[in-house]
């Protein structure tokens, strides 16, 4: 099968990082990577630009990497709890979404992008919960928040019975 030697211009997934020299199929070259303007053919001229290019990127690693945990050191310094409406029993109307969770950090000065937080699901009852944020490859961030009712909870009719049942069958 023919084989054709590429340099990356930009990350791909499974490939190699901008500036790596790869070996892919012909038609992967000629048919995706090629035509996007993803890799280049190797030759002397595009080596030396891409050897420029791979310490550029090198350098804007280092500046993102020291951004990231500079937001990961806010992030542990952040308190966030959500006030929600409950009913009786302390059931939850709504949930906590991710995207409330962003929102509330961009209050605190924070801003992050959805594909960062790992919170799959909704947030349906009240308490301490946690998820992790992806800052970068090599920072992540486990981010606690606390959902709380703001009107107080109230037992549901059931609660109150059993509990005064007991207190009437006692002399």
């Amino acid at each position: 099968m023919a084989t054709s030697q590429l340099l990356l211009v930009q990350p791909v997934e499974g490939l190699g990082d901008e500036g790596d020299q790869v070996t892919v199929r012909a038609g992967y070259a000629r048919n995706y990577l090629l035509p996007r303007k993803i890799a280049v053919p190797v030759t002397r001229a595009n080596r030396k630009q891409m050897e420029v290019l791979k310490l550029r990127a090198e350098q804007r690693r280092a500046k993102e990497l020291e951004g990231a945990q500079k937001v990961a050191a806010r992030l542990e310094t952040i308190n966030i709890a959500f006030a929600v409406k409950t009913g009786p029993g302390g059931k939850m109307f709504g949930s906590v979404t991710a995207q409330d969770l962003i929102d509330r950090l961009a209050e605190e000065g924070v801003q992050l992008d959805r594909k960062q937080l790992s919170l799959y699901s909704p947030v349906k009852t009240l308490g301490k919960h946690e998820t992790t944020i992806k800052l970068h490859a090599e920072v992540s961030v486990d981010f606690a928040f606390e959902v709380v009712s703001e009107n107080p909870i109230e037992e549901d009719g059931e609660g109150e019975t059993a509990a005064a049942a007991p207190a009437e069958n006692n002399p």
